[in-house]
């Protein structure tokens, strides 16, 4: 990925290793994927999960603290707690989705049902991507690792100008090796 590397034993310069110790751990995803899906309360995730009591009260303990589900008394019964998703949580359903897709393909071959599609089509959803700032699918051999100072000047030493960037909603069409973006 380039000429530099990442300082690799210094947890604190990468967002990995913070996010791993917010995350990194499987019932916390579990717990995760059940607010996704709806729960919200710890009965709930008793229940569906199949996790122990002691466990789920750690975990949702460490989800918020970590700002990722928030703490907030249910609206008809004041005595009851609901754990619902925070902004940050919502954040991780890119990851969420990838780690999904990563499994269904080299995990045990598992015929989905129910399927994740878009709400609009209702079609399966296509690869979580690595995207450019201006669209463009990236693989591994796309990514480079630069000092922050010398952000957006190439390797030729051509300074790069910043493309539109996309955003949820746009539409994104390839054809014979140009994109058009549209607005959904």
């Amino acid at each position: 990925m380039g000429d530099i590397r990442e300082p690799l034993r210094e947890l604190t310069e990468c967002g990995l290793p913070q996010a791993l110790e917010a995350m990194g751990e499987r019932w916390s995803f579990m717990i995760l994927r059940a607010s996704f899906n709806g729960l919200h309360h710890f009965e709930e995730f008793l229940t569906e999960l199949g996790i122990a009591r002691n466990i789920l009260s750690n975990r949702l303990a460490k989800l918020v603290e970590n700002g990722i589900l928030k703490r907030d008394p249910c609206a008809d019964d004041k005595r009851k707690i609901e754990y619902r998703l925070t902004e940050k949580g919502l954040d991780l359903l890119p990851a969420m989705v990838a780690l999904r897709q990563w499994g269904q393909k080299y995990g045990a071959e598992v015929v989905e049902n129910p399927v994740l599609v878009d709400e609009r089509d209702r079609l399966p959803i296509g690869p979580t991507s690595i995207l450019s700032h201006d669209g463009r699918i990236l693989g591994p051999a796309d990514l480079h690792l630069v000092e922050r100072n010398n952000l957006g000047i190439r390797a030729d030493g051509s300074k790069a100008e910043g493309g539109e960037p996309i955003d949820r909603g746009d539409v994104v069409q390839f054809t014979a090796g140009q994109k058009t973006k549209n607005a959904a």
